[in-house]
């Protein structure tokens, strides 16, 4: 076992993704811009749905749980690649390293299954309308979301406890900006080839799966928009769904490219740049896809900003 060769306070190098050029100190801080609209974008989100109880409805209870997942998983990569970027310290240690791993993988399987229970709550709401109220209730809701929460966490914990078993050598220079499987399996000592099966395998399940259960759906909710005979609810059907789309295509995509490939056919420059989009770029889009043009979430901030000071729960 690798414990056996390297304490829990071995470190390693992460490279990083920019250096002190004026054009890579302009791209840091566009970074942090992106994190920053990210970070309170998601934040707002979480506590506008928590707040105003008329958006306690399957499709924000799900967006709520959504922007939880984006604010811990920018969270987990973002700081501490800034950090490491100021200090000029490029080191993290086998423990910071694993808790990123886990913490990231985790998340990432949370989101594949809670966006594929999104599909199926648009499916239900424009295909079956007058019984959404029963086969999308509160307690469905828990049902589809809680689950979602738990296979990712299953997924981080074998995945971590694999990964961390190789022992790793040589200069331990992770080419990355944060602690990435692949990146990480690419300084093992020893053959991570039947690993990496494994890792395909759980990617056709966590990634492949979610995206067939999406596809259906929407399939179904399509065939619905077109036999509409009202114009209004044909363009409100194809906003709501078109926005989920949006971030399904950005989301999965990225996610596959990363982790469907061998590991002898990867680029390092590739990979981080796919990486900072979907790990960086999609968390800050997913509150502003969904909520422009959305008349609910623009009430509730409105009500927020008039009551936030009174410190009463919004009804």
């Amino acid at each position: 076992m690798a414990w056996e060769n390297q304490s829990f306070n071995s470190e390693f190098i992460l490279l990083g993704i920019f250096d002190h050029s004026p054009t890579h100190i302009f791209l840091f801080c566009l970074v942090l811009s992106i994190f920053t609209v990210a970070f309170m974008g998601n934040t707002v989100m979480v506590l506008l749905i928590y707040l105003d109880t008329q958006l306690h409805i399957p499709m924000y209870l799900f967006l709520s749980q959504l922007s939880l997942m984006d604010l811990m998983l920018v969270c987990t990569t973002v700081p501490k690649m800034a950090f490491n970027y100021l200090s000029g310290r490029k080191s993290i240690s086998l423990a910071g390293c694993g808790t990123q791993m886990f913490l990231f993988v985790s998340l990432l399987g949370s989101e594949c299954f809670l966006l594929a229970a999104m599909a199926y709550d648009r499916y239900v709401a424009i295909c079956h309308p007058l019984r959404y109220s029963v086969l999308m209730s509160q307690k469905i809701c828990c049902l589809m979301a809680v689950p979602s929460w738990i296979i990712g966490l299953l997924d981080g914990v074998i995945v971590i406890a694999v990964a961390l078993s190789f022992p790793y050598c040589g200069a331990r220079e992770i080419p990355h900006f944060f602690c990435d499987v692949p990146a990480l399996l690419t300084l093992s000592c020893t053959d991570t080839l039947l690993f990496e099966r494994l890792m395909f395998i759980c990617c056709v399940i966590m990634l492949l799966f979610p995206v067939a259960v999406i596809i259906a759906s929407y399939a179904h909710v399509i065939l619905a928009v077109i036999r509409m005979r009202s114009g209004e609810g044909r363009s409100r059907a194809f906003a709501t769904c078109s926005s989920h789309l949006m971030v399904v295509g950005m989301y999965y995509g990225a996610a596959m490219f990363i982790y469907m490939r061998p590991i002898s056919d990867r680029s390092p420059t590739e990979d981080r740049m796919v990486s900072a989009f979907y790990t960086i770029l999609t968390p800050m889009l997913n509150p502003l896809i969904y909520s422009l043009r959305n008349k609910e979430v623009y009430r509730a901030f409105i009500k927020v900003l008039r009551k936030g000071k009174s410190g009463e729960k919004i009804a």
